[in-house]
């Protein structure tokens, strides 16, 4: 992991400690569940924590947080509009208090969990991740989130267990698109492999910037695999289950030949439709360069060796 440090960070972007501090508190108080920040000090970037161990944070040294106006107000959809500037306005409509998290499947102890006793029981911390989408655009994201792996944890997965399948809420009410049957086949569902889903990188986030998640970016909670295309990291997750078999998800069940069910972020292999070489970041100049796109995102280190048997020739 690259983590900025004092000597890699221009005065201009380190935050003052009492406003993070100040900061710390808020969050606290908006997520009421415990947060977990380790080694907080002035010499880190604004938004950023220090983290309790080594993949608690992955921030590239050429990279700066987007900012979260921007991040807010493009969004990824489908259940509300096919527009990226839509979501903002008409996610607001979404209920998401209460709101239960059901986990079953393959699993000794199937639950369902309203999220305020799953907050109860996790730590809380923030992890800066960059997110890939498979459109060529990138964004950093200073989410607030725990290991999936933790979670499921506490169902204990039997070894028949060997995939994970998530669904998305369903609130047609809410959601035109959903109402509509437009597109996609609703509610949304994606999936992992069993070692991607306990991975340590792989996050159920429940905030961003220091705040509760915002509806539009997946609120209440989302999944985050900050090494797959954004597609993957599906938000509003009501369901979880633990699969013997790879689950047909909505994207690859929509266009198998464009969204495959890995989805890993390779720069040398072209959608059908477009090159992944390059991507924008989220708010640079038309004039600015685009950013070289890295393997698996730049997580290489860290997740390489879970597709080691695998060709990567393919798309997807």
């Amino acid at each position: 992991m690259i983590i900025k440090t004092k000597t890699t960070i221009a005065s201009s972007e380190i935050t003052d400690q009492q406003i993070f501090l100040q900061r710390r508190k808020v969050v606290k108080a908006l997520l009421g569940a415990p947060l977990a920040y380790a080694g907080i000090h002035s010499g880190l970037a604004a938004g950023q924590t220090a983290p309790s161990n080594a993949l608690a944070a992955h921030y590239q040294a050429d990279s700066t947080i987007t900012p979260a106006n921007l991040v807010k107000n493009y969004n990824n959809y489908y259940e509300f509009s096919l527009t990226k500037e839509q979501p903002a306005t008409l996610a607001q409509s979404l209920r998401i208090d209460p709101w239960t998290i059901e986990i079953t499947g393959e699993v000794e102890r199937p639950l369902r969990l309203d999220l305020d006793d799953v907050l109860k029981l996790q730590t809380v911390q923030e992890y800066v991740y960059r997110f890939r989408c498979v459109e060529a655009w990138s964004m950093v994201v200073p989410w607030l989130g725990f290991p999936l792996a933790s979670l499921l944890k506490t169902v204990k997965p039997l070894s028949s267990a060997q995939f994970v399948k998530f669904t998305s809420v369903d609130q047609p009410e809410a959601m035109p698109l959903q109402a509509n049957n437009t597109m996609l086949e609703w509610p949304y569902v994606e999936g992992l492999r069993i070692d991607e889903a306990l991975h340590p990188l792989t996050l159920l986030a429940t905030g961003l910037y220091g705040e509760p998640l915002s509806k539009q970016n997946g609120a209440p909670i989302r999944l985050v695999v900050p090494w797959k295309y954004g597609f993957k990291s599906i938000k509003a997750v009501v369901k979880i289950e633990l699969l013997k078999k790879a689950p047909l998800t909505t994207w690859n069940k929509f266009a198998p030949r464009d969204y495959g069910f890995y989805a890993n972020v390779n720069p040398n292999v072209p959608h059908p439709r477009w090159s992944q070489a390059s991507e924008r970041p989220l708010g640079s100049h038309f004039f600015t360069p685009r950013r070289k796109t890295e393997l698996f995102n730049g997580y290489g280190e860290q997740v390489a060796a879970l597709y080691r048997t695998m060709d990567l020739s393919h798309f997807f």
